[in-house]
């Protein structure tokens, strides 16, 4: 694609951005002027409306990872081994990454807030319902049922902070918003694990988030800000045709090279976390001396997760907003280093599962908080490098490629990889517990490879994005910079058109 145009609306026109466009420029600069750059000049109403967001995010991974902090129990009711184990959760994200596209497309062009209520009692009345399934094929439907509930939220939920705030105001609260993934994931665990053993039944574990949810769904409907979209950066683009939106990001280096590392990183966090407790629980298990139940690993992965997120995810913000402003390529170094330097501590405690006890934690702790640098700076960096009337198409274009190559297939790839192992590694039946660790600890080392290749993703967009960005705010204030030229020349229109008419 030629870089110095864009089409911003349905219209015929073409914007060109030149840094000779003398008027768009000025009004870029003006728009800028006005930013509102520190957290005092948010409003209550703004406040209100992220921490709906961000409460409606965090029950939405708990309920993803419920399931996950029971799975030894599930395993054992349903008598099904480790790859239709992985399957559950690759069934749940498939629906969640085909649905996806669709709701990106409704949410450029009609109600962001009733899509978003429709998508949460979806999944809480499916998540409620499936949990009384007795058999692993319907319960299996349901939890894609799931999915399609949850994929209209996590589309939306962004853009939204996005038509609030810009600059470093929208990556505060951006980090804030994702700050609730690595927590609710931790939450998810616990209450599953808890939950589950104080009934004595893994089953109740997934009925307490239906009932949050139906308060998520009276906030968004009666509390939550609709804003226009672009309003933060004062924008009236018009959405573009659905071919003309998936061209432009297609041709985007920022965007396509940041959603590949993110597609890297799905791929880890999806399969880590479906497979993170059973795994620790199966090396502890082979240590001498050594007694834990499967409930308190999942405790304690599901705290060791939430710390991470706690740290990480800040840290992460913080170091974008500090170093953004000097170098623009920031972000995205920012996330390529920290998946670079969470693979050697990830691989380190795979190795040391069965050997220690606590160095195993403190290793997965530093991995996960490296990790979790990225979750509000990818975001961030895939907003500003997309016109604002493209942006719910753009996440869900992310969110469709981020899941289709990564969480939807790692689950349940580890968990074939396994089984392979397993037949190969043990003639018995079942393969012992020494058999089971060691299949398994092979096959998430897969997860290690994925993620060197994801900090090297995210290297490369450093290159493009700084002019990207720019190429955005030229766009938003060539089409500003038109609009109000246009004005005039309509109102003297009208103006001669009635004289005319006396």
């Amino acid at each position: 694609m030629d870089q110095s145009s864009i089409t911003p609306n349905t219209s015929n026109q073409q914007l060109v951005i030149n840094g000779d466009n003398e008027s768009a420029t000025a009004l870029l600069h003006e728009k800028q002027s006005r930013r509102r750059d520190t957290l005092s000049d948010v409003t209550f109403k703004e406040y209100m409306t992220v921490g709906i967001l961000c409460f409606v995010n965090l029950i939405n991974y708990m309920d993803r990872f419920t399931l996950a902090g029971v799975l030894d129990d599930v395993k054992t009711e349903f008598g099904i081994g480790d790859d239709k184990a992985g399957l559950l959760q690759t069934v749940f994200v498939i629906a969640y990454m085909v649905f996806a596209p669709i709701f990106g497309y409704l949410g450029d062009r009609y109600s962001r807030r009733l899509i978003m209520a429709f998508g949460v009692a979806l999944w809480c009345l499916t998540t409620f319902a499936g949990s009384y399934i007795q058999s692993f094929v319907p319960f299996t439907i349901f939890r894609g049922l799931v999915g399609v509930g949850e994929a209209s939220y996590s589309t939306i939920a962004p853009t939204i902070i996005s038509d609030l705030f810009v600059g470093n105001v929208r990556s505060k609260m951006l980090a804030f918003f994702y700050f609730a993934i690595p927590v609710g994931s931790g939450f998810g665990y616990i209450v599953g694990s808890v939950v589950g053993a104080a009934a004595d039944n893994w089953r109740w574990g997934l009925r307490v988030t239906p009932f949050l949810g139906l308060i998520a769904v009276a906030l968004i409907l009666w509390l939550m800000e609709n804003p226009e979209r672009g309003q933060a950066e004062e924008s009236r683009m018009r959405p573009t045709s659905y071919q003309e939106d998936l061209r432009s990001l297609v041709r985007n280096p920022s965007f396509m090279l940041s959603t590949l590392a993110f597609t890297c990183v799905a791929f880890v966090t999806g399969a880590l976390a479906w497979w993170g407790p059973q795994f620790i629980f199966l090396g502890l298990t082979l240590q001498p001396g050594v007694e834990i139940t499967q409930e308190r690993v999942s405790f304690i992965f599901g705290a060791l997760t939430m710390a991470s997120g706690v740290v990480g995810v800040p840290l992460g913000a913080w170091l974008g907003a500090a170093l953004v402003k000097r170098w623009g390529r920031a972000h995205a170094v920012i996330c390529g280093v920290g998946l670079l330097v969470s693979t050697p501590a990830m691989a380190l405690a795979m190795l040391l599962t069965d050997v220690y006890f606590y160095a195993p934690f403190a290793l997965m702790f530093f991995g996960e908080v490296a990790l979790n640098l990225n979750w509000a700076i990818v975001a961030d960096m895939s907003l500003y490098v997309v016109i604002p009337p493209r942006r719910s198409t753009a996440e869900a274009f992310q969110i469709l490629i981020s899941h289709m190559f990564g969480d939807a297939g790692s689950p349940y790839l580890v968990g074939v990889i396994s089984e392979s192992l397993k037949r190969s590694l043990s003639s018995s039946e079942p393969p012992s517990l020494s058999v089971q660790f060691r299949s398994l600890q092979r096959a998430l080392f897969v997860t290690c490879f994925v993620e060197v290749l994801g900090g090297i993703f995210f290297l490369l967009t450093a290159i493009y994005i700084v002019r990207d960005k720019q190429k955005v705010d030229r766009a938003i204030a060539a089409y500003e910079a038109e609009a109000q030229s246009a004005e005039p020349s309509h109102s003297n229109a009208q103006e001669e058109h009635q004289e005319g008419g006396e």
